[in-house]
């Protein structure tokens, strides 16, 4: 016997199966950064660890039913990134300039889609970041020095195209250097254990190795006069499909940058906690005055800079024809600053850092020339700036005298305004003044011209505490 279910009941049944939402669609994001790259923090790890990117996706209209899985895979250089993204494994990726320029002229020949840069993740206008550091006892002091020697850098990385842009800027041939490749890790072991005469690299290996203790800087990329800088990129064919997730990293990226200067002493803390790269070297780069500006607007001096990478690519044969400009989509991040309030185009103006600032309480006086100041960072006291470098050395040897312990001592080169650890750096001495250099033949022009001397950082305190005397 068949029975038959009334047609009110039949009726309710298809309403409520009519009633079940949809089922949510899975939208996987691949985003490749570099932890350990401290320039791009702002656009990875601080974003994964503070959940930022969750905060911003959209989940209305078209959104309502996807539901976002991310991918974070970490790299410690650009190329396998562009890698990843070509495979269409990631859809977004971070790196520095040179690989950036190779990324977006790989992808002009891809069918598939195209790749664009829709945000920087921070620069250095005067091209500081990458540099070439020694051994702590090697007889190399400059660039020169090196002729012949063993020379080991990530190739196809930010510090390689410094390096290629620096021996063409001085008609080195392509051999003044026995250049071979070697990953920060490599490299940092070899040169630790004398195996290389000279290791090259990005952010922040030239001031980390030093910073450990048996490394010394002997190049930083503000010798090469031209600015240096990392950023982000995006498939198109994604980009196309979710332009609101896009705009959604954008903004991201943003509240990362609002985050770290709010309390950079935490940050740096934090990043070292999350990325291993000591928070002393996170801070050079990314604290006031830091040799880093994180600002995500796509300026034309970068671009301009770009510009140049691609010649002195084209230069060795190793790519044809690339325009920068018709890679470039700032549409996201302008849409992100648009809606978050905040005016594109007054910070596209502007290449200011966030600068060392308050009042200096050993000298007694405010901090009017942020770039002649000096920071010290007093362990259970915080980070205290100071107004020159003779009062920087000052109040250093005071809190020593103290018994106080002290992490690091920051003051700024003289002639090229960067950030150098104190004790790294090389001082020119005399007629009550002291003048911190990041290069020995610096500081010694300088003491000729003032009738100084140069020392190093223990004697330099000693003559500040008699008032730059000799």
């Amino acid at each position: 016997m068949v029975r038959h279910l009334p047609a009110l009941s039949i009726a309710m049944s298809a309403a409520l199966l009519l009633a079940q939402p949809a089922a949510a669609e899975t939208v996987t994001i691949g985003i490749g950064t570099q932890d350990t790259t401290t320039n791009t923090v702002t656009t990875g790890v601080v974003i994964r660890q503070l959940k930022l990117l969750e905060k911003y996706l959209p989940t209305s209209g078209k959104y309502a039913n996807i539901k976002f899985e991310f991918e974070w895979q970490n790299f410690t250089s650009g190329p396998p990134v562009t890698n990843g993204m070509m495979a269409n494994k990631l859809q977004f990726g971070a790196m520095g300039d040179y690989p950036l320029v190779v990324n977006g002229f790989t992808f002009e020949s891809n069918p598939e889609s195209k790749s664009r840069l829709i945000a920087v993740a921070a620069h250095g206008m005067s091209g500081s970041g990458n540099g070439i550091v020694v051994h702590k006892d090697s007889p190399y002091y400059e660039l020169a020095d090196l002729k012949g020697k063993l020379v080991s850098v990530p190739f196809g990385s930010a510090a390689h195209g410094m390096v290629l842009k620096a021996m063409q800027d001085r008609g080195y041939p392509v051999d003044y250097f026995q250049l071979v490749s070697q990953s920060p890790e490599v490299g940092s072991t070899n040169l630790q254990e004398k195996k290389i005469d000279a290791h090259a690299d990005f952010v922040p290996f030239a001031e980390l190795l030093p910073f450990r203790g048996f490394a010394r800087k002997i190049f930083d990329g503000v010798e090469t006069n031209l600015p240096t800088w990392h950023g982000v990129v995006v498939r198109t064919d994604f980009a196309e499909k979710y332009p609101e997730v896009v705009v959604a990293y954008m903004k991201a990226i943003i509240a990362a940058n609002q985050w770290l200067r709010a309390d950079p002493k935490r940050a740096a803390e934090k990043i070292q906690e999350w990325t291993g790269i000591s928070k002393e070297v996170v801070y050079i780069f990314l604290g006031p005055s830091g040799n880093m500006t994180t600002d995500p607007t796509i300026k034309p001096a970068l671009i301009d800079a770009a510009a140049t990478d691609v010649k002195v690519l084209q230069n060795l044969g190793r790519m044809k024809e690339f325009d920068p400009k018709k890679w470039v989509d700032d549409s996201y991040i302008r849409k992100a600053y648009g809606e978050m309030k905040l005016d594109y185009d007054a910070e596209l103006a502007s290449t200011a850092n966030y600068e060392v600032s308050g009042e200096d309480k050993f000298c007694r006086k405010p901090i009017t020339e942020p770039r002649k100041a000096g920071e010290v960072w007093v362990d259970d006291v915080g980070i205290l700036p100071f107004a020159s470098a003779m009062c920087t050395l000052g109040a250093y040897a005071d809190y020593k005298a103290k018994g106080r312990k002290i992490n690091v001592a920051y003051v700024f080169d003289t002639t090229r305004g960067i950030k150098l650890f104190a004790d790294q750096a090389f001082f020119a001495v005399g007629g009550g003044d002291i003048a911190p250099f990041l290069l020995k033949k610096d500081a010694e022009a300088y003491a000729a011209k003032t009738s100084g001397k140069v020392m190093g950082f223990d004697d330099a305190v000693k003559a500040a505490i008699s008032g730059g005397k000799t």
